[in-house]
């Protein structure tokens, strides 16, 4: 004869299992499946000075100053293997220094930076001795500011494991608004959950849903005179998940002016 203690232990572990698993599926279905963290992946990185940063053009993601644009000093450029010809502009990279005892920082602490840039390929050197954002090559150009937190900044290129991760930010999800009476452009800027945007509608008074390209960067566009008309957003991420901010800007709005929506929670 089992127990009622006995019974009462087994019905308890069911139970809990049962909500264990209803919550995981709950989190797949959600598309919130971005909290598992991916496997470390061998990579290269160096750094690059603030004055040489690209930012008279905002460099390739289209952020402009990057203080201004939330992300602040903790940033990279991607080779071409790891930017995606733009799509990787705002994810999230936790980057440590491995396997070289001089220039490691000890312990081996990580960061956590935002790609905001592209490290442009150098056919003119070899792979291992300046060419490090040649094809196929994955190489990370951080800020000196997020290498100094891996590195010893006398080093000229170190290993390094990185990993894809959730980019936690404050606030909503940023939208300037550009363009002119034939074409609406938006920069898309402070995204949360993986920061990788795939898709974006946007919405006029006067019109339905409107799916909008990827023009470069983080800058999206759709042809369309959308001026007047209060506008909602429809912003994707890699990860599957969707957030609508609904009537971000007013009627009023202005080209250049910035309005902050929704935020992936």
């Amino acid at each position: 004869m089992i127990s009622l203690q006995t019974k009462i232990s087994l019905f308890s572990f069911l139970l809990f299992n049962l909500f264990v698993f209803c919550l995981t599926t709950q989190i797949i279905e959600e598309g919130g499946d971005e909290n598992l963290l991916e496997e470390w992946r061998l990579a290269t990185a160096t750094y690059v000075k603030e004055n040489q940063l690209s930012s008279n053009t905002g460099g390739a993601c289209g952020y402009g100053d990057l203080d201004e644009a939330g992300y602040g000093r903790d940033t990279t450029g991607l080779s071409s293997a790891l930017f995606g010809r733009g799509s990787s502009c705002g994810a999230c990279f936790e980057i440590r220094c491995v396997d070289h005892i001089h220039w490691c920082l000890q312990g081996s602490p990580s960061i956590v930076v935002t790609a905001t840039d592209f490290c442009a390929p150098n056919w003119g050197l070899p792979d291992e001795d300046g060419g490090w954002c040649n094809f196929p090559r994955e190489h990370f150009e951080m800020s000196v500011a997020s290498f100094a937190g891996i590195a010893k900044t006398i080093a000229n290129v170190v290993p390094v494991q990185y990993r894809r991760v959730k980019c936690q930010r404050n606030g909503g999800m940023r939208f300037t608004v550009t363009g002119n009476s034939y074409f609406h452009q938006v920069l898309i800027t402070n995204v949360g959950s993986d920061g990788e945007i795939t898709a974006v509608k946007v919405k006029g008074l006067r019109t339905g849903w409107l799916s909008m390209g990827r023009n470069w960067g983080q800058i999206w566009q759709c042809d369309a005179d959308l001026r007047g008309q209060p506008l909602s957003f429809e912003v994707t991420v890699r990860g599957g998940r969707t957030v609508t901010s609904y009537g971000v800007a007013p009627s009023s709005w202005q080209f250049r002016q910035t309005f902050e929506g929704k935020q992936f929670v």
